[in-house]
């Protein structure tokens, strides 16, 4: 099987949000890029080698094609762009899971198309100072390009490459993602939080809390309910937030109070 990555001359994507949109930006310089997106049908730029809105059918005619699409979404986006991949293309998607996204490329794309889910461990707003130095998982499923993509993602971009499966990096990032938006989530609910007495490790959870607050729905949804991981990590997280809540509030072991003056002094020194 030919190997795309060798003589690139254009490359898809299918889908522009704010995801498609950084990709963009930073692919450019190198390659000619095909925009399909309906509802964020970019304007045409003539900067570096060119960003060109187009249909399903003029991506899936190129040698790269990226899946920017919601994780719910690829099924879809597969059987749109399946009638207009050649052979020896390279189609690679960006969810925040990999084991249903590998499945259903596995499943649904030519046997002579090659594959890599990739995951950037990173978004908008942690990349919004730029991309080196930022981690990318990869995910060989079908074909030899993946390490041309690597050292291309390494060499040209400067990211950090982790090569791995998809059940490894499930695994993972059901704890790594799942924990950081779980309680992202719960701590806006919470709002509004202290903004003048705050403590050093307050304030980078806060920044934390930032860099996720403003991602799509289904970014969330897909990070808690298609990674099957994911719930196992919820429970173990709530489980230990019962024990720990349970101990606070079981007086026997609470240190009697203070009650005179020596006692406080002994407390506070």
């Amino acid at each position: 099987m030919p190997s795309p990555i060798r003589t690139v001359s254009t490359i898809g994507l299918m889908g522009f949000g704010a995801f498609g949109r950084l990709m963009a930006r930073h692919l450019q310089p190198h390659f000619a890029l095909r925009v399909c997106d309906p509802f964020r049908p970019p304007e045409a730029d003539p900067s570096g080698k060119g960003l060109e809105p187009c249909d399903a059918r003029r991506v899936g005619a190129c040698d790269i094609v990226i899946l920017a699409v919601p994780v719910d979404a690829i099924p879809a986006a597969l059987a749109e762009l399946r009638p207009h991949l050649r052979a020896g293309a390279l189609v690679l998607d960006v969810g925040s899971v990999k084991i249903g996204p590998a499945q259903a490329m596995q499943a649904d794309l030519p046997d002579d198309v090659e594959i890599i889910g990739t995951h950037p461990l990173f978004g908008p707003q942690s990349a919004r100072h730029g991309i080196r130095g930022l981690k990318i998982a990869l995910c060989p499923i079908r074909g030899r390009s993946a390490p041309r993509v690597a050292a291309f993602l390494r060499k040209t971009l400067g990211l950090e490459v982790i090569m791995t499966t998809p059940d490894a990096h499930d695994r993972e990032v059901a704890m790594v993602q799942g924990l950081t938006h779980l309680i992202a989530k719960i701590l806006v609910r919470m709002e509004p939080l202290p903004q003048r007495m705050t403590t050093a490790s307050f304030d980078l959870l806060m920044q934390a809390t930032e860099m996720v607050r403003h991602d799509a729905p289904n970014v969330f949804t897909a990070i808690e309910r298609a990674n099957p991981h994911a719930r196992a990590v919820r429970d173990r997280f709530f489980s230990l937030a019962e024990e720990m809540r349970a101990l606070l509030e079981d007086d026997h072991d609470a240190p009697p109070l203070a009650s005179s003056r020596k006692e406080v002094e002994g407390v506070l020194s």
